[in-house]
C-alpha cells in the first residue's frame, strides 16, 4: 500500500486527528530535549542482545551515526506534521532494518524502549490533566509508526520471496534492498 494511503488510514483507524498532532508539536518542547538521553538507552537496549550488537557494532562508527539519526527520528514525532513525506520516511526506516536483517521481532521491543522513556519523562513534565491527552496523542503515532514500519517489512518480504529467496531472513534482506535500489 502506498505510505500516504496506509498512514491516511491509520490515522482513522487510531482516531488521530489534528488535535493530537498540534499536542505532539507543542510537546515537543518538553520531549526533544530528552533524544540523546532515549537513543542512549535504546542502543544500550540494543547492544545487549548478541544478534543486535553483531549489527550494531559490523560497522566501525555506526553506533555513533545512529545516535544523530535517532534524535532526528525521535524529534520528527513531536513535529507535528504526519503527511505522506512522514510516512515514505517511516517505509524507508522499515526498509533499511530489513536490509540489515532487524525484524519486527527486535523493532517491536525496541520501541516500548522509546515508549517507557517518553511516557515517564510526559509524567515527570507535565501535570494533571495535560498528562493524559498527551500520553494519547503519543500513544496512537507510536501505533502508527509500529504500522508503517511493519508494512515495509512485508512489503520487503513478499518480494524477496516472490524473487524466490526460501529462507525468510534472506528474503527480508534481498526484499528491502531490491525495493531500496528502486528508490
Amino acid at each position: 500500500m502506498d505510505p500516504g494511503e496506509l498512514l491516511e488510514l491509520l490515522k482513522r483507524r487510531t482516531g488521530f486527528t489534528e488535535a493530537h498532532a498540534a499536542l505532539l508539536r507543542e510537546l515537543g518542547e518538553v520531549m526533544t530535549p530528552i533524544a540523546h538521553e532515549v537513543a542512549l538507552a535504546f542502543y544500550d537496549y540494543l547492544g545487549r542482545d548478541p544478534e543486535l550488537a553483531e549489527i550494531l557494532y559490523a560497522v566501525p562508527g555506526r553506533v555513533e551515526r545512529l545516535y544523530g539519526t535517532f534524535a532526528r527520528w525521535y524529534g520528527e514525532l513531536f513535529s507535528g506534521v504526519y503527511d505522506r513525506a512522514y510516512a515514505e520516511r517511516r517505509r524507508r526506516i522499515g526498509l533499511v532494518h530489513a536490509r540489515l536483517g532487524i525484524g519486527p521481532r527486535a523493532m517491536i521491543p525496541a520501541m516500548g524502549i522509546v515508549q517507557e522513556l517518553s511516557l515517564e519523562h510526559m509524567r515527570m513534565a507535565l501535570r494533571g490533566q495535560e498528562v493524559y491527552s498527551a500520553v494519547e496523542a503519543f500513544e496512537k503515532l507510536v501505533a502508527m509508526e509500529v504500522a508503517l514500519i511493519e508494512e515495509s517489512y512485508l512489503e520487503a518480504l513478499s518480494l524477496g520471496l516472490s524473487l524466490g529467496h526460501k529462507d525468510l531472513i534472506q528474503a527480508l534482506k534481498e526484499g528491502a534492498l531490491a525495493l531500496l535500489s528502486r528508490a
